[in-house]
């Protein structure tokens, strides 16, 4: 399987919002984390809910209350583990703002961590 992706992946945590609409017509609100953010999409971890495959959701990233990082995407992979349940998501816009200000500020906080420090036994 050929890799897809076209730059770093970070681990970080960030709080993040998804809305979309059910089978139904009904919006779906969910509240998450991101597992990992990459340059054009994200996985999130969300606790109850999930998406279907191939469905438009509303991302926001709600780390920054005055700054709100809002982006579309596309829902390409569930990963349904009934403990921990992600979504795989691919934006469909904004991507310039998020590599700013998502994807870029994760690299930074990443490169930014120490190592734990190990007492020596």
């Amino acid at each position: 399987m050929q890799e897809r992706r076209s730059g770093s992946r970070y681990a970080i945590s960030l709080p993040i919002r998804l809305k979309w609409k059910d089978e139904n017509g009904k919006e779906v609100a969910e509240e998450g984390l991101t597992e990992n953010v990459g340059p054009n999409g994200a996985l999130v971890y969300l606790p109850r809910l999930l998406p279907t495959v191939g469905s438009k959701v509303n991302l926001t990233v709600t780390e920054n209350a005055d700054d709100l990082v809002e982006v579309t995407a596309q829902v390409i992979r569930l990963e349904r583990n009934v403990s921990h349940p992600q979504v795989a998501l691919q934006l469909t816009d904004s991507i310039r703002v998020w590599k700013k200000k998502v994807w870029e500020v994760a690299g930074e906080a990443v490169a930014a961590e120490r190592p734990d420090n190990f007492d020596e036994w």
